[in-house]
């Protein structure tokens, strides 16, 4: 829209004399109730443009006017809701009375995209020109970014970035499909825009659901905690937000049939994420997204230093430790996982990136010595392995030094395939086919319930773990040090199934064909 239109049909221009009839001024009057005008201003004075209907005044559905009341009265809103639901529809209603009768108010509209906080400006100017002249405000400004009314407020739509809205006074700060901005963006902007609304400012974030590790499910969740710190209930979550949901089947034109309809199209995890609002992944992560919405984790029973355990150390019991080694100049993090046999159960893990190639194997001989301890045993129980790749290469060099017979436990390898010529190097080298392979079994061994998983980090990280090209990688700006790691635990294990069948029993087969390797050493697993 151009600012000819200023001048012109489409808007009103500011600071003109009017004259009213005694109903339009009851109209006024009704719009201006700082209690119900909103709702008043939506029943007779909000058109929208319905896809198939066309111009029509918009009938607000029940949770529509739910959503709207929570809007109103409360100064903090969260609202998950479905996919096509009339969200963007009621929100652009809300905005536009709010600023045309609340003077000197900035309100800031920070959708993901471009396209998304165009979508919403557009519904609001078409309200704004369809919009009666004896109850809309005149304007000042008016371009497709942005509105300026004859009373002071403005209301200014942006792509949400980490410096959006810094810098600005934001009275009402309405942020849509908060879920689906970079992770990382989405932490930036909302340390950055927290502190303006501290003073008075009001909030709206609404979306439906996409990881629930972003902030949206952060926040989400902490809204949904309403208790005290004394254990009573309480209206709003513990952040001060007030969380609002509504069903797919709340939406008048939706029953079992679209239901079924809309499963066959999209399929079930997507089904159950955008109109169900659950929190499962949309990316196509190595582990079902179902299966990943069911795994919690538990608080370590102890920290020693950064290592994490999780239960206390069995001598009836075999243990593997992993260690998938880093520079440790500040990139990626080293990490090391524990897990306990025939059980699969993860028992202890380990991240850093700061921490020196010395100081990992000092740390996993640590680990070993406290598991050696605890099990009263010679070490014969615990099998340990580090990746040599490049950087593993001088872990491996590190090992050499303390001497492989100061840290207890067997020093496991991978299998040479006969007639592959290559110098022998001890640990596990990755490739695109190892990788895959080991994926392949942490898959199965996670979907089957045969991987008990306690770390809350780790699951994390498996959430972020998607498909990249042929193979499986960390979304943009996460992390998979401590997923390495556990599939480096899945190669080790698998090289120890070989030689006693009862300790894999829990471990999912591998489709490789293991009849043509030869291996370094024969190894011995405890008889328990």
């Amino acid at each position: 829209m151009s600012n000819k239109s200023l001048d012109g049909v489409l808007t009103k221009k500011a600071h003109t004399r009017e004259k009213f009839s005694e109903e339009q001024i009851q109209d006024l009057v009704e719009c201006s109730n700082t209690k119900t005008g909103f709702e008043y201003f939506a029943r007779k004075f909000f058109y929208i443009q319905h896809p198939v209907e066309g111009k029509m005044l918009f009938k607000a559905f029940e949770y529509q006017k739910n959503l709207l009341y929570s809007y109103h009265n409360h100064r903090f809103n969260i609202n998950m809701l479905p996919r096509q639901s009339g969200k963007t529809t009621t929100a652009a209603c809300y905005l536009l009375w709010f600023a045309m009768f609340h003077p000197d108010q900035t309100i800031l509209i920070a959708a993901h995209k471009y396209t998304g906080a165009q979508e919403i400006m557009q519904r609001i100017r078409y309200g704004y020109e369809l919009c009666p002249n004896h109850v809309r405000a005149g304007v000042v400004n008016y371009n497709k970014g942005s509105m300026e009314f004859e009373n002071g407020s403005r209301i200014v739509s942006a792509t949400t970035t980490g410096n959006t809205g810094r810098g600005m006074s934001i009275s009402l700060l309405y942020c849509d499909e908060f879920a689906f901005v970079n992770p990382g963006i989405a932490k930036e902007f909302w340390t950055s825009i927290s502190p303006t609304l501290a003073t008075g400012g009001r909030a709206i974030i609404t979306s439906t659901p996409n990881s629930d590790e972003d902030v949206f499910a952060t926040i989400w969740r902490e809204s949904q905690n309403k208790f005290d710190e004394h254990g009573n209930e309480q209206e709003l979550g513990q952040n001060g937000f007030h969380g609002f949901t509504a069903s797919w089947d709340e939406h008048p034109d939706r029953d079992e049939k679209w239901k079924q309809e809309e499963l066959g199209r999209i399929g079930e995890e997507r089904f159950r994420r955008e109109y169900g609002c659950e929190f499962l992944v949309f990316d196509e992560t190595l582990v079902n997204s179902i299966i990943l919405s069911t795994l919690e984790g538990t608080q370590p029973i102890v920290n020693m230093g950064q290592t994490r355990w999780y239960k206390k150390m069995d001598a009836q019991k075999t243990y593997v430790i992993a260690l998938d080694p880093a520079m440790g100049t500040g990139g990626d993090n080293a990490a090391i996982q524990v897990l306990e046999l025939p059980t699969f159960e993860q028992v202890a893990e380990w991240k850093h990136n700061t921490t020196a190639i010395p100081q990992q194997i000092r740390i996993l001989r640590d680990i070993i010595n406290h598991i050696k301890e605890e099990t009263q045993s010679t070490g014969s129980n615990i099998y340990w392995s580090v990746e040599n790749n490049t950087i593993g290469e001088s872990a491996l060099l590190v090992i050499n030094d303390f001497g492989e017979e100061n840290i207890p436990g067997m020093f496991v390898s991978e299998p040479i395939r006969k007639g592959h010529i290559r110098k022998f190097r001890k640990g596990f080298n990755t490739t695109h086919r190892t990788k895959i392979s080991a994926c392949a079994r942490l898959k199965s061994m996670v979907e089957k319930g045969k991987l008990k998983i306690n770390s809350k980090p780790f699951i994390t990280e498996l959430k972020a773990f998607v498909a990249s090209g042929s193979s499986y990688k960390a979304k943009t700006g996460e992390t998979d040090d401590l997923v390495s790691s556990m599939l480096l635990a899945m190669r080790i294990v698998s090289v120890l199934k070989d030689w006693d069948p009862k300790v894999y029993t829990s471990f999912s087969q591998a489709d490789e064909d293991t009849a043509d390797r030869v291996y370094p050493l024969p190894l011995f697993i405890s008889s328990s």
